[in-house]
């Protein structure tokens, strides 16, 4: 299904049909709250191996989406599935499994304040691992410096941390079952341009070398160009793109002319 506002050479459709490598698919999703549609008829498929850049003005519902996905919300129609799962016919063994092969990082981290973040990383294997508390341990502080951080956190709590530096705890405790799938929410929000820059390296380099499937909410323009294979486009209450940022810098679609186009836009700074 395309949609009308695309232009041609934008031909890129978020519905695929190679099923074997769709680890997210998403059909005819409808988000609401009490009376008001935040989704309808929402198609999105997330493609193994891929780092997708998620966008859309306010109130276009991109965390909501998220948390529909994950199983945070539910949704008042549609189907999602996960792995091949539909979501909301799973046994509780299969919705563990995909707890397993997946990882999230919240917007403000969700650390657990009373814990250190030796603890925090441990969280997840503590609880979906029958491993020793030495292993644990060792595979927490193995997590901690894959991230970037030194030793040195180990026993801090995330109150004594910068804002970046939460972050990355907040990743370890995400990569701490060595998921498949990695979602985030605005891993880059509160960051400096510089610490922003260093995340999203970090980004790309884990998914290249870990493998990862990356589901990324982000408004940073600087992101979707430096580490996004595809940019899907939440607009009109479902996704109208789905494509390269190269392709969507030829789109016809108002909102998408105006964030690639605008005064702070890339293709904009390009042209001039």
């Amino acid at each position: 299904m395309r949609d009308e506002t695309l232009t041609e050479p934008l031909s890129d459709d978020p519905v695929r049909n190679d099923r074997d490598d769709v680890v997210i698919e998403v059909r005819g999703l409808l988000s609401q709250f009490g009376e008001r549609s935040i989704h309808e008829n929402l198609d999105l498929d997330v493609v193994r191996g891929e780092v997708l850049g998620v966008v859309g003005g306010s109130g276009t519902g991109k965390t909501v989406l998220l948390n529909t996905i994950i199983g945070l919300k539910q949704p008042e129609g549609g189907s999602i599935r996960i792995f091949g799962h539909d979501t909301a016919d799973m046994t509780r063994a299969q919705a563990a499994e995909i707890e397993r092969r997946t990882g999230t990082l919240f917007q403000q981290g969700a650390l657990f304040s009373s814990l250190t973040v030796l603890q925090n990383v441990a969280s997840p294997l503590v609880e979906h691992t029958s491993l020793s508390k030495d292993t644990i341990r060792e595979l927490s502080e193995m997590k901690i410096a894959m991230v970037g951080l030194k030793p040195e956190v180990h026993h801090q709590k995330p109150a004594e941390l910068s804002g970046g530096m939460r972050k990355r705890v907040g990743l370890a405790r995400a990569l701490s079952l060595d998921p498949e799938l990695l979602f985030l929410d605005e891993p880059t929000a509160g960051l400096d341009p510089i610490g922003a820059a260093a995340f999203d390296e970090l980004i790309r380099n884990l998914s290249d070398d870990l493998g990862l499937t990356v589901f990324m909410i982000t408004h940073d323009l600087d992101s979707l160009y430096a580490i996004c294979d595809k940019v899907a486009v939440l607009a009109d209450k479902h996704v109208v793109a789905k494509a390269t940022v190269a392709e969507l810098e030829r789109s016809d679609h108002p909102w998408i002319k105006e964030y690639f186009l605008g005064p702070r836009g890339r293709a904009a700074t390009k042209a001039a």
